[in-house]
């Protein structure tokens, strides 16, 4: 069973679900059970029950089988989580993470910044030039903004990652 006190999956379950499906997934009844079920249960509206299991079923991290009610003809989804992929799940998320923060870095480094003092904008050299280095929201003189520490967060944010 995945330990859903883990930092690491609680941030990736509250990225993917958010908080309420989060508490679906501590609180939802074992076994296969209908939407409905998981909505008595854990005390969540229906309709974010069953996004959170959609959500959870497109990644592979919840299994849905339909049964046809051999009189009425009506179908009832039942559902199961399965979070024997969250591990994959995972490895996906922090490579898709090192791809964003190298993308970043370069971005970063390759480009000076100019702000305003008022905090409005960010713009890059290029951008700040064609605002004649004014503020296109307050009229504010931008200032050069030094993104070494930035650039610095990012370096140990991808140390940190690649070393884990």
């Amino acid at each position: 069973m995945i330990d859903l006190n883990d930092p690491v999956v609680r941030g990736y379950l509250i990225r993917l679900v958010g908080e309420e499906g989060l508490q679906m997934i501590e609180n939802m009844p074992e076994g296969e059970v209908t939407d409905e079920e998981i909505a008595e249960a854990t005390g969540i509206l229906l309709n974010i029950v069953r996004r959170t299991l959609f959500i959870l079923n497109e990644n592979k991290l919840a299994i849905c089988r339909r049964e046809r009610d051999s009189s009425s003809g009506w179908l009832t989804y039942l559902w199961t989580l399965d979070m024997t992929d969250i591990e994959p799940q995972l490895l996906k998320e922090k490579k898709r993470l090192v791809k964003n923060l190298k993308t970043r870095l370069k971005f970063e480094e390759d480009n000076v910044f100019y702000a305003c003092p008022e905090g409005c904008i960010r713009l890059n050299f290029n951008e700040a030039t064609e605002c004649e280095f004014l503020c296109p929201y307050c009229g504010e003189d931008m200032m050069y903004e030094d993104n070494t520490v930035f650039i610095r967060k990012i370096e140990k944010r991808l140390d940190f990652l690649d070393n884990e």
